[in-house]
């Protein structure tokens, strides 16, 4: 249809003209589709004039045949037979020899517009390395699934910067991937040179199942659309020693442990009223991750209303009331590294030091209002649609 959403890989073709000559690498992985469900591997490719030279592969593997965290080397694609380096191993930011056979970098993956999911991070050290080494990076761009109205979330402390926190941006963006691209170009001074090849017929109010596009799962533990809603909240279980569902066929929607008081939890929150978001006792069983093997009792997230549901809010108020009922079971987990898990994840030590209480609760949210209304400022800079 002609109003139909269109990705940038849809208008790649379109941009042959531009890459003539060039040759590309391409920075991918399962999500990398247009809207006939053809490869961007596929599509650079059968590109006329143009040589496919490498992949590059971020977290998950190109084909996203690995789970989270999981490491891995440089390989060869056995459909193709040239290199894909790992930008999940040995190296997080391509190299100038991975680049040495590369005029243009092309970077096309879904994204979740959530600051902690690894993606973003991935991009931000590509198009370092693209300004380190003189080349060009053609962005791809997709929707938002979350759409591109709404931002959530306190921004990120200086100090606090990492793989799961790459640059001062909140938790939700509100941004598509090609805008944040050109948001942190700026605002972080890296000085790549950036093409957007645009979306076609977006518009900001769009969740993704709006957009008539079909979901790929970006990662093994984001199966569904219901998932990436609840994520920028939930993801705080990383943190600590409560499961965020990671082994069960419902990652993130729900959360639990052996000991959690599971209708207790639920009706403490839904006497909350937070909007959008119904709350309900749940019982599972990891098959890997936390608990593997031990049933947990634990709550699932039931988004009745997408528009109004807030993620974050949601998860802070969660983190509380859960930590209240718990007082002796819950713990933060221990660093592996100079700083605790749930400080990377949320950009700072507020939440671990102040959400224990409804003083620091209430307080954690008027300084995230504040961020909010800074963020706003900044992303107007940016804005494509």
């Amino acid at each position: 249809m002609e109003d139909s959403v269109r990705t940038g890989a849809d208008q790649l073709p379109e941009y042959a003209s531009k890459l003539k000559g060039q040759r590309i690498g391409l920075l991918t992985n399962p999500t990398g589709i247009n809207s006939q469900f053809q490869s961007t591997i596929d599509i650079c490719s059968d590109l006329s004039g143009v040589r496919l030279t490498s992949l590059f592969a971020c977290e998950h593997g190109i084909r996203g045949e690995r789970q989270a965290g999981v490491k891995f080397e440089d390989e060869t694609d056995p459909y193709l037979n040239i290199p894909v380096f790992s930008l999940y191993g040995q190296h997080t930011k391509p190299t100038p020899q991975q680049l040495d056979n590369v005029d243009v970098l092309i970077f096309d993956i879904q994204d979740l517009g959530v600051r902690f999911y690894t993606y973003l991070s991935t991009l931000i050290q590509a198009m370092e390395a693209c300004a380190d080494n003189g080349k060009i990076l053609f962005l791809l761009d997709r929707p938002n699934p979350l759409g591109g109205e709404l931002w959530e979330g306190g921004l990120l402390s200086a100090g606090y910067e990492s793989f799961v926190g790459g640059w001062r941006m909140p938790y939700r963006t509100g941004l598509t991937i090609g805008e944040f691209a050109m948001w942190v170009n700026k605002s972080k001074g890296i000085g790549c040179e950036l093409v957007i090849v645009p979306l076609r017929n977006w518009v900001r109010s769009m969740e993704y199942l709006e957009t008539g596009l079909p979901w790929i799962v970006p990662s093994p533990n984001m199966p569904t659309i219901d998932t990436a809603r609840v994520y920028a909240g939930t993801c705080f279980m990383e943190g600590t020693n409560v499961s965020e569902g990671r082994g069960t066929t419902r990652p993130f929607e729900v959360v639990g442990a052996p000991w959690l008081q599971s209708k207790v939890l639920s009706k403490t929150l839904n006497d909350q009223q937070l909007p959008g978001v119904h709350f309900h006792p749940t019982t599972f069983t990891p098959v890997f991750s936390k608990y593997q093997g031990i049933l947990c009792e634990g709550i699932r997230l039931f988004v009745h209303d997408p528009r109004s549901f807030r993620p974050v809010r949601t998860g802070l108020h969660l983190l509380h009331h859960l930590i209240s009922l718990h007082v002796d079971e819950f713990q933060w987990l221990t660093p592996s590294g100079s700083k605790p898990f749930i400080d990377l994840l949320s950009g700072g030590n507020q939440v671990r030091t102040t959400v224990r209480t409804s003083e620091g609760l209430q307080r954690l949210l008027s300084d995230y209002e504040q961020d909010e209304a800074m963020w706003a400022a900044e992303r107007d800079t940016c804005l494509l649609y």
